[in-house]
């Protein structure tokens, strides 16, 4: 965060997401506020709370890719709700305590991901080291059948005097220990011990509805249940990854694992909270909707800031960065209890993507869902290129479609373009001319007969 100041974040989320400028300037200053308290003294940093953002805007013009794209810009922790999942106290369903128990093990992932790399060239000496073990014993004695033992001329007959002879066997681990460092011996199959993680009680546990509660049976019987393992018959490259990731876990340590974890997802977390629309408006009483203000209510004090209860310790959320988005198409915002609406100071309005925006999404970002189509096609050997008037009118297809039926946004373009290359993909594989150029006369042969039955359709009773 040191590095990004508001203008270079949009300038990152720009490279990924088109329009929505006023969106992306919000979120930058709220990201670049972070770092402004994080300067302050301890006498001030609690007293400065994050500036929630409401979004407002149809599906599919980048509400979400805003809030992921913002996570992965700074490696937040961060969470994705729907509102709609959430029940008042008292009803059958999850409860909105379980975004902030999201969020914390989102965060210890990180940092349990991060600590690990951190020690994985570690790991993968001691990993070799114990391959070793395994191809040449230090000692004879209770060796097992070593399916190495004819390549290395180690026989079973073989005078047990030189067997048990030191300087022979270190002269022998020396040799196969610089053949393992080379990558000679990566194909040899070896038998290891791996541990083996099914637990009959979790599972048990889990048929009942109890890992909604994030319990883990190997945290509360850790202690008494031994681990167990199993032999497995691995190739040496497999052993070295299998190994490596179990001696991994064994350096690192996870009690400061989890207090960072906690640290971060306090200081730093973001939580998406989407469809907040759904839960707008009064009750009507019975029905599904009976508990939405209830929802509102139990989902008010978190984003106030309290303290919830995990299985690793309490998590304060006062400063964590709420984002709520919702289309509003029935609801209003107005509609929300009016203390949910004053804790989403930054209200910001998406807009509607129009057909040259739909032309931009399909080549401009880095992600562009054409270069994913030219990359997919591409492992066949096809060449595909598209005609700036193609892409055109791909564009005018898409937009033509959410105007005729439901507006989904951008998303409109990966069914236009299924359409468009599903004979192309159905038979790349047995195509013999690799280069294909997608023209304006191949987008209209394509796609008019779908967009014309499509406009006939609103006329037949």
């Amino acid at each position: 965060m040191v590095e990004l100041t508001p203008k270079q974040i949009v300038e990152e989320l720009d490279k990924y997401i088109i329009g929505q400028d006023k969106a992306k300037k919000a979120v930058a200053i709220a990201l670049r506020n972070r770092y402004r308290r994080n300067l302050l003294s301890e006498e001030f940093k609690d007293e400065i709370k994050p500036k929630n953002i409401l979004m407002i805007g149809p599906t599919g013009v980048g509400k979400t890719e805003i809030a992921r794209r913002l996570s992965k810009l700074v490696k937040a922790p961060f969470v994705k709700v729907e509102a709609t999942k959430f029940t008042e106290v008292g009803y059958v369903g999850r409860d909105v305590d379980s975004m902030i128990r999201d969020l914390v093990e989102e965060s210890i992932r990180m940092v349990k991901v991060k600590k690990i790399e951190e020690v994985y060239d570690k790991s993968e000496k001691i990993a070799d080291e114990k391959i070793l073990d395994i191809l040449i014993p230090i000692s004879s004695k209770g060796k097992n059948s070593n399916p190495l033992e004819a390549l290395f001329n180690i026989k079973e007959e073989d005078d047990e005097n030189s067997l048990k002879d030191k300087e022979l066997i270190m002269n022998k681990r020396r040799e196969i220990r610089e053949k393992l460092l080379n990558g000679e011996l990566e194909d040899e199959i070896i038998e290891i011990d791996v541990e083996d993680n099914y637990n009959s009680t979790i599972e048990l546990f889990s048929t009942f509805g109890i890992e909604e509660y994030n319990i883990n049976m190997e945290d509360i019987f850790g202690d008494f249940l031994p681990k167990k393992t199993k032999k497995k018959k691995v190739t040496i490259r497999e052993a070295r990854k299998i190994i490596s990731d179990q001696e991994a876990q064994k350096l690192i340590d996870m009690d400061e694992v989890v207090s960072l974890g906690i640290e971060r997802a306090q200081e730093t977390g973001i939580i998406f909270i989407d469809e907040i629309d759904k839960i707008a408006g009064k009750d009507y009483g019975g029905g599904p909707d009976v508990s939405r203000e209830g929802v509102q209510r139990d989902i008010l004090p978190i984003i106030e800031g309290t303290t919830v209860m995990t299985k690793y310790g309490p998590v304060k959320t006062d400063h964590i960065l709420f984002i709520a988005a919702g289309a509003f198409h029935v609801s209003k915002v107005s509609d929300l209890i009016p203390e949910i609406q004053g804790r989403f100071p930054i209200r910001v309005e998406l807009e509607s993507l129009t057909e040259e925006n739909f032309v931009e999404i399909l080549t401009k970002p880095k992600n562009a869902i054409i270069k994913q189509y030219q990359l997919l096609l591409g492992t066949e050997g096809i060449k595909l290129e598209f005609t700036d008037e193609a892409i055109k009118a791909i564009a005018r297809y898409a937009y033509i479609a959410n105007e005729q039926s439901e507006n989904i946004g951008a998303r409109r373009l990966q069914t236009v373009l299924e359409k468009l290359l599903e004979d192309i993909s159905f038979e790349a594989s047995d195509l013999d001319d690799k280069d294909i150029i997608i023209d304006e006369t191949y987008v209209n042969e394509k796609l008019m007969a779908h967009i014309q039955q499509r406009d006939i359709s609103k006329y037949i009773l």
